[in-house]
């Protein structure tokens, strides 16, 4: 059965993006050795791309269609605004609680994994939901002191199993974690 995956960059004080919804801290660490490899395993293993409107918004202002590196693979954008499309992407708009669409993006996945690309914010409303199975993220060494929080959670979660750490080039630190089924903490568990 597949798994829902928040594959993501993070500095060391918890941030996916700055302020402003930047990237250039992150984007000067792409061709550390290690990283390419790590993203072309982790994409491999990928059926089926979830985002929320600004992570789609930010891939349209990088570039538009042309930035579009995930072909024809089945994307869902969580969204209340309306979006242009890409000619040629499978991508469905869709507005209200991830978990009625989860059952379809599974299905959409086939026998591979679902990725949760971001914000964090949409990674969170899994995570709250109860559906979100793992956490990949690598941790890159900077501080940006303010902007987009990795995992804004509505509450305190169960802990996370530990599955496996590497580093990676360039002084990073890629961290596996493992939710509990349930995603937060229940009175009895904490």
């Amino acid at each position: 059965m597949a798994r829902t995956l928040y594959y993501v960059a993070s500095s060391l004080d918890g941030y996916i993006a700055d302020e402003n919804d930047k990237l250039d801290w992150l984007f000067r660490f792409n061709d550390a050795e290690g990283v390419a490899d790590t993203y072309k395993s982790f994409i491999a293993g990928i059926g089926a791309i979830v985002m929320g409107s600004q992570t789609y918004k930010f891939i349209l202002d990088q570039g538009g269609a042309d930035a579009w590196e995930y072909g024809q693979m089945p994307t869902w954008v969580f969204t209340h605004h309306e979006l242009p499309g890409i000619a040629g992407a499978d991508i469905t708009f869709v507005r209200g609680d991830i978990s009625l669409f989860h059952a379809n993006i599974i299905a959409d996945a086939g026998d591979k994994d679902v990725w949760v690309v971001g914000g964090g914010s949409l990674a969170a409303q899994y995570l709250d939901a109860g559906l979100l199975d793992e956490l990949i993220v690598t941790y890159v060494p900077v501080a940006i002191g303010r902007g987009k929080s990795l995992l804004p959670v509505g509450s305190a979660t169960e802990p996370a199993q530990l599955l496996g750490s590497r580093t990676l080039g360039a002084g990073m630190v890629e961290l596996s974690y493992r939710f509990t089924a349930g995603g937060p903490a229940t009175e009895a568990g904490r």
